[in-house]
């Protein structure tokens, strides 16, 4: 199936878009949680924003998969940092954990394979927060991206969630 183009209006409009969107969740996470480890969990966020405001139109850029598949990546990247202590073993069994409930969820966000790795990996920052994570800074970056690209979309020629 090929890609969805983007008039030169939409692309442009995205680029500010994503801009605004990863300015918010960076200030979110690094002003708000004080937290020196947070470039990692950015990395996910600024591969969402790629995907959300890049290829809108894409399966993997809609809504359920970015909360959710952020959502269940943290869970399980949490969850393996506490049951195994190889830092290895423990990110490769979140991401293939992780992908599996995604697909039978139908929220594959491949985004969510950095947060899962960033919940194992993430530092004494991130394992501070636990459960936490999920919500703080997962789900408000998550909420962040969305709404600037929901707000983004009344600029657009098209929606970008079709």
């Amino acid at each position: 199936m090929p890609m969805k183009t983007m008039s030169s209006k939409e692309v442009y409009i995205s680029i500010v878009g994503a801009f605004i969107a990863t300015l918010l969740a960076s200030f979110f996470s690094n002003h708000i949680l004080v937290a020196e480890d947070m470039p990692m969990v950015l990395a996910s966020t600024g591969a969402s924003a790629m995907l959300i405001f890049g290829i809108p139109h894409s399966p993997v850029s809609q809504p359920w998969p970015i909360v959710a598949g952020h959502l269940i990546s943290a869970l399980v990247g949490i969850t393996f940092y506490k049951l195994i202590a190889n830092p290895v073993l423990a990110s490769s069994m979140a991401i293939g954990v992780s992908m599996f409930i995604m697909h039978h969820t139908g929220s594959m966000h491949p985004p969510g394979g950095a947060t899962a790795v960033t919940a194992v990996i993430g530092g004494e920052t991130v394992h501070e927060l636990g459960y936490y994570f999920v919500i703080v800074p997962v789900f408000f970056n998550s909420i962040i991206l969305l709404s600037i690209a929901m707000s983004v979309a009344t600029f657009r020629e098209k929606n970008p969630f079709t």
